[in-house]
């Protein structure tokens, strides 16, 4: 209404209109006056008036809303006092209500109750009842059971309920302009009765309004209520109408009171049950005041019923003398309403209200009895009353209180619920999506694609999947597969705007449901297509690797992998060993969706596995082409192991059970890659006091490394179509070992027994391998076994005991000491120098030295094939100790000096000594008595030892030496360190002269070209007068023994090289 609630308007002039005639009917008496008799004659005009606003509005609502004003209207003139006539002035132009309140005639209560009776509208008598200050609706509510108390009709009875049930229904927060406005209006005026409605004197009145949430202000209301049924039951005769009053007084003790258990809402089935029954019911009523009304109406008045909030309580008194009357009620009209309900063949609304009221609060009532502490009269009470219901609902027929009901009516509701967003729509959202009897019905379809934003919610969607897999299942024809596509589509919307972590729960749902394949195992629609999809999305994935492009490539794949888990994931892991540099990010994005880690069954629920370690072993293992897939591979796999910002996807224990156990033994071809496999899990700390290894079949493995290593002692004589890692790898094997017999202890056992045996086990069959395999066992032996080796170490070396046993093994005859004892150096930094402590030579017997020297040189050239670049180094610490300690005497020949050097040699005499040993050794590796004792395969490894070797002991020589300086203050030993390099450059090609045609060139060439790069820094940085001759005539020399290399390759480089150092020195005098 344009004027608002107080402006004078067309629709106040009709109003005004229909006030004069009514009161011209009263004539001489003035309408305040007006008595309940008068009524019907009287109150025409003004029904007819508000008719014919009614017929001028332009739709029902704009009429409802001025059916409000004009009560509100009406009730404003009664309870606000006339201005004085001095402020008339004034007041039209301060007072908002002026102009309208001067044209109604002062009215009564009378003219306001039948009006609203009249309209229909207890609902808006409540609300603006509600809407006034507390103790002003008290009073009016009084003056309404007084009202109806008198010359009782059942229109009355019939309102007085009616407004009774309002009441309990109304919820805050639901107030429009007009009745806040109405409420506006009292407080600021203040109010006062008519004269002729009571004695009371005019009074003024601010305060707040009369909510319910206001405890004492809502318990007032509902004693007066009680009250006002006490004073009208016994002009209650019509048996629904009785049937509305027990409901009424039910349902007030039993929500409003303490009897209502906390925090007990109806399971959502069962408000659905009753929302539709009352729907039900209103449909096929004719008498009812809903029957016209549409689904929606009709639903969501039903839900008003079913929503009744308790925010004040009766007090323990008041609720006993409700109690009482209720029980006097039952038994006045308990019987004639069994006979009336039981001659019915159906229940009105009235009566269902009261079996359902009925039902509930008996079971109240026994809760009450069993939890609560009642005195004797009130326990006599309660057992009284809690017999009279149950034998007054045991007396209904079961028909009428179990008929069934229409499942189109049902679904209909839930779905009505879930349009209009009514109270417990989202509860409504989880039945409609796994209530398989309505789904893929045309309204049930519509519903789900006009409210999908409802249904993102991660449980709403798995129910939404489970229905659509179990309507697939049984209905195949082109119509259903067409319904399927369209709801598919849908439920993939909402879960596209799901978080990743409610993504994340479906997947796993859907995982758990339906296993790798996930939707494509049942959903045939979900097939087609699907692996253009997963192509086209992967392709645009690959060519946008990025930080940027990560959200929006999880988004894509969470949309995969809902459909087809596992294809998805293949996808992914198959990219990320072919795509060069894209297995980070690819890992970045599995590592998004920890639903992935499901474990998956099969036909063994005792040994469940790792999805993506399944799709990772069909997909990729076995398939690695390359060294460059087989890095992206453990790459790819070391991420899913510990991601940086993510839950591991993979466990160190399902990976070493699928990618290492089964394929540690001689013969497998990724014996290689299982090894480093290995090593890269055993660096992930267990996340819990007991070590992942444990459930890795822990003996076994160390047994399977132990003969990897054994397999290493006959490395050479292997069969060469049986695959053995390579002896690269054998320091990987060992690393490994050492790592294990770190982690693992007696507290990794389940009892100390157990551990003993497994020791034992492992003992048994390591005795059968190679000797020094177990001795890299004895950290974990610990005291159990002591060290054993081969008789003749003894004899070079003061072993102790306790700690140490011989065996005699045929391999160690006499003079084997020194062989055994530089093999027990190759096992362990500790071992070595536990060796280096015990060795028992007398340096003050030449011959022995002499004997021990021999002896160390033979030895060295029989472990040196077999040694990993660990070991080797180990022994060449050996070397460098026995060799400073003077133990191992190893004379330096002048073979390779033109003249006698006039230098200080004393600080570089190790190193020396070290590369005349290392001639010295292949000079007898080459001899004809070794001629046959290496394959050709081996030389190659030599040489690689030989060469890291002179790389290391070039740097050595360059620390002794300092850098070199062109001043001639300070004094650096360039001179020296030219000469060192001079006779290494010289016994290196003395070395390569005696070596096999084997292509053992390749280090060589580059160890040599370091060390004539070294021999020029040091020679240029000589700021000595003879410097260029001496240069010249080194560079000759070193020529001409380059000259007798019989290599071609190596000595047309090295020449080239020579040759520069000559082009830098040009015009030097020779």
């Amino acid at each position: 209404m344009e004027a608002g609630p107080w402006g004078v308007c067309e629709e106040t002039a009709i109003l005004h209109g229909g006030f004069l005639l009514a009161a011209r009917l009263t004539q001489p008496r003035p309408l305040r006056e007006l008595r309940k008799a008068d009524w019907p004659r009287v109150g025409p005009p003004i029904t007819d008036a508000l008719g014919e606003i009614g017929a001028r509005c332009p739709s029902p609502l704009q009429y409802s809303l001025w059916k409000k004003e004009a009560v509100a209207i009406v009730w404003a003139k009664i309870l606000l006092p006339d201005p004085p006539a001095a402020s008339l002035d004034q007041g039209w132009k301060e007072d908002d209500f002026f102009s309208v309140g001067r044209m109604i005639p002062d009215v009564n209560h009378t003219i306001l109750f039948e009006l609203v009776k009249a309209l229909g509208a207890p609902r808006l008598f409540v609300r603006l009842l509600l809407a006034l200050p507390q103790d002003v609706h008290r009073s009016e509510l009084e003056r309404l059971v007084e009202y109806i108390a008198s010359e009782t009709s059942p229109s009355d009875i019939r309102f007085f309920l009616d407004v009774w049930w309002e009441v309990m229904k109304h919820q805050e927060g639901q107030e429009d302009a007009t009745v806040s406005m109405f409420g506006t209006l009292i407080r600021q005026h203040g109010c006062e009765s008519s004269l002729d409605d009571g004695l009371q004197p005019p009074k003024r009145f601010k305060g707040d309004p009369g909510s319910l949430n206001d405890p004492a202000a809502a318990t007032s209301l509902l004693v007066v209520l009680i009250e006002g049924l006490k004073q009208t039951y016994r002009s209650i005769a019509l048996p629904h109408l009785r049937c509305y009053a027990l409901a009424n007084l039910v349902e007030l003790l039993s929500v409003f009171t303490e009897l209502q258990p906390e925090g007990s809402p109806l399971p959502v089935a069962e408000y659905l049950d009753k929302v539709s029954s009352v729907v039900s019911l209103w449909t096929s009523d004719t008498e009812s005041q809903f029957h016209h009304r549409g689904l929606d109406e009709m639903v969501k008045e039903a839900e008003r019923s079913m929503s009744l909030l308790s925010r004040a309580k009766l007090s323990r008194e008041e609720l006993f003398v409700g109690l009482d009357f209720l029980c006097s009620l039952l038994h006045a009209w308990g019987e004639e309403l069994q006979g009336t309900l039981n001659s019915s063949e159906e229940l009105c609304y009235e009566s269902y209200r009261l079996l359902d009221t009925l039902t509930t609060f008996g079971k109240n009532l026994v809760c009450f009895s069993e939890t609560r502490d009642l005195g004797e009269d009130e326990t006599r009470v309660v057992l009284e009353l809690t017999q009279i219901t149950k034998d007054f609902l045991k007396e209904i027929g079961a028909s009428l209180k179990s008929k069934g009901l229409d499942t189109n009516l049902v679904s209909s509701v839930a779905m009505t619920i879930i349009e209009q967003k009514l109270d417990r729509h989202m509860e409504m959202c989880s039945v409609f999506a796994s209530e398989k009897a309505w789904a893929f019905s045309k309204d049930w379809v519509d519903c789900l694609v006009k409210n999908k934003a409802l249904f993102q919610k991660p449980e709403l969607v798995l129910k939404l999947l489970e229905t659509l897999v179990n309507f697939a299942m049984l209905h195949q024809d082109k119509e259903a597969r067409e319904l399927q596509m369209q709801v598919t589509k849908a439920i993939v919307e909402c879960y596209a705007e799901l978080s990743l972590t409610d993504k994340n729960k479906v997947i796993s749902g859907v995982l758990a449901s339906w296993g790798g394949p996930g939707l494509s195992l049942n959903l045939q629609v979900v097939m087609e297509g699907f692996q253009e999809d997963l192509n086209v999305t992967f392709n645009q994935i690959t060519k946008s690797v990025s930080d940027e492009g990560l959200t929006k490539a999880v988004a894509s794949v969470a949309r995969l992998t809902l459909l087809y888990p596992e294809a998805t994931v293949k996808q992914v892991c198959n990219l990320a060993v072919v795509n060069l540099g894209a297995h980070q990010f690819l890992a970045q994005i599995l590592c998004s969706f920890p639903a992935l880690s499901f474990l998956e069954t099969h036909n063994d629920p005792g040994r469940p596995r790792s999805l993506v370690v399944r799709c990772l072993e069909e997909a990729v293992w076995g398939r690695l082409s390359t060294a460059r897939e087989e890095e992206q591979f453990l790459e790819f796999l070391a991420f899913l192991l510990q991601p940086s910002s993510a839950a591991p996807l993979v466990s160190p224990a399902e990976v070493t059970k699928a990618f290492v156990l089964p394929y540690l033994k001689s013969g497998s071809v990724q014996i290689e890659l299982s090894l480093q496999i290995l090593s890269k899990v055993l660096g992930i700390q267990s996340c819990s006091e007991e070590h992942w290894i444990k459930s890795c079949h822990l003996f076994p493995l160390l047994l399977s490394l132990c003969k990897l290593l054994d397999g290493y002692t006959k490395y050479w004589h292997q069969p060469r179509d049986q695959h053995f890692p390579s002896l690269e790898t054998k320091d990987l094997v060992l690393n490994i070992l050492c790592q294990l017999c770190e982690v693992v202890g007696p507290e990794t056992a389940p009892s100390p027994e157990l551990w003993v045996q497994s020791l034992a086990w492992l003992h048994r069959k390591v005795a059968s391998l190679d000797w020094t395999v177990g001795l890299r066992l004895k950290k974990l032996y610990g005291d159990h076994f002591k060290n054993e080796v081969p008789a003749t170490l003894f004899e070079i070396c003061t072993l102790p005991e306790d700690e140490w046993t011989s065996q005699l093994l045929p391999a160690y005859g006499p003079g084997s000491g020194l062989l055994a004892w530089m093999e027990c150096c190759c096992v362990s930094a500790a071992l070595r120098e536990t060796m280096l402590k015990l060795l028992t030579v007398n340096v003050d017997n030449p011959e022995e030295v002499n004997l021990f020297s021999k002896g160390f040189l033979v030895a060295l050239i029989q472990v040196l094939p077999w040694c990993s670049q660990s070991e080797w180094k180990r022994l060449m610490h050996v070397v460098e100790n026995l060799l400073q300690r003077q133990v191992l005497h190893v004379p330096y020949t002048l073979e390779y000096v033109q003249y006698m050097p006039l230098l200080n040699l004393r600080p570089f005499a190790c190193y020396l000594q070290f590369s005349v040993l290392f001639l010295r050794g292949f000079q007898l590796l080459c001899s004809s008595s070794c001629s046959t004792w290496l394959p050709a395969e081996a030389w190659l490894h030599v040489v690689q030892l030989y060469c890291s070797s002179l790389t290391d002991l070039l740097g050595s020589v360059k620390s002794a030496a300092g850098p070199p300086s062109h001043s001639a203050e300070d004094r650096a030993p360039t001179q020296e360190v030219s000469f060192v390099c001079i006779q290494m450059f010289c016994h290196l090609l003395h070395v390569a002269a005696m070596l096999p045609d084997k292509g053992c060139s390749e280090p060589l060439v580059v160890v040599a070209l370091e060390i004539l790069s070294q021999y020029e820094v040091f020679s240029s940085a000589d700021t000595s007068p003879s410097n260029t001759l001496r240069r010249a005539n080194e560079r000759h020399f070193l020529e001409s023994i380059t000259d007798n290399v019989g290599d071609e390759a190596l000595r047309s480089t090295l020449l080239q090289k020579l040759s520069k150092l000559g082009a830098r020195s040009a015009g030097e005098p020779a």
